[in-house]
Order: C-alpha cells, then sequence, then structure tokens
C-alpha cells in the first residue's frame, strides 16, 4: 500500500505538476500569438469609442499576467512535493544513502526550474503585450485630437 502511494505521487509529480507547466507555457505562447495577429489586424477608425478599443486591446492578457505570476508556484509545489517523496523513502527504508537524498532533491528541483523556465517568458510576453496596448491607444489618442482640430 506505502509502495502504490508512493510510485503515485512521484507520478503525480511527473506527470501532474510537469503537465501543468506545459500546459501554462502552451496557453502563454498561444495567447502571445492571437494578440499579435489581433494588434496586427485592429484598425482603429472601427473605434468610436476608447474604452471599446482598449476592452479588446486588452482582451486575455491576464491570464498571461497569472500565468507569468503563478508558475513558480506551481514548480514550488512540484519541489515541495518531490521533497516529502524523498524523505518519505529515506524514513521508509530507515537508511540514509547520500546517492539517494542527493538524487530525490535533484529530481524534485526540477520542478522548480520548470516553474522558473515558464514563468519568464510568459512576463517578458505580457509586458511585450502591454507596450504594445499602450501604443496603440496613444496611436488612437493621436487620431482622435487631429480629427478634433
Amino acid at each position: 500500500m506505502e509502495g502504490n502511494f508512493l510510485s503515485y505521487a512521484e507520478e503525480a509529480l511527473d506527470y501532474g505538476v510537469m503537465g501543468i507547466l506545459i500546459l501554462m507555457s502552451v496557453v502563454t505562447l498561444w495567447l502571445f500569438i492571437e494578440r499579435m495577429m489581433f494588434y496586427k489586424s485592429v484598425r482603429l477608425d472601427d473605434y468610436k469609442h476608447r474604452d471599446v478599443l482598449e476592452i479588446d486591446l486588452t482582451d486575455n492578457i491576464g491570464v498571461i499576467s497569472a500565468i507569468g505570476a503563478n508558475a513558480p508556484y506551481v514548480g514550488l509545489l512540484g519541489t515541495v512535493v518531490g521533497i516529502m517523496i524523498t524523505f518519505y523513502t529515506m524514513g521508509d527504508v530507515g537508511a540514509v544513502d547520500a546517492k539517494k537524498i542527493m538524487t530525490g532533491l535533484a529530481l524534485a528541483l526540477k520542478a522548480t526550474a520548470m516553474g522558473l523556465i515558464v514563468a519568464m517568458p510568459a512576463i517578458v510576453a505580457y509586458t511585450i503585450v502591454l507596450r504594445k496596448v499602450e501604443k496603440i491607444l496613444t496611436a488612437y489618442d493621436v487620431i482622435q485630437d487631429t480629427k478634433e482640430n
């Protein structure tokens, strides 16, 4: 029974946490590409109100930000679970084997590394998208000002 739990926990760490992080990475990339394609096709003359334009421009960028902010925590959760599995295995065996401890801890830390690998590009993508939104809104304001004068 304990061996089954341990095996399940290791699989949950590898497939669950890593799967979630990979999914977060794919969603970030997909949303970034979708936003960039939308920004290239946006026609400022189609918008009568700045607020409507801003709503369209900022659609889904909060998801990119949330992924960038939370991916390290998902990775940290995986690391904590991995360390717990390592300590549980050590306690279950009753012997301290430095090689097994270091291997277990190294494997546990891969989740944190993966979380950071997902978070950093997500934050960069969010910053790029946000800057693009600012530029488009500024261009809209300039067009509106020239129409009024």
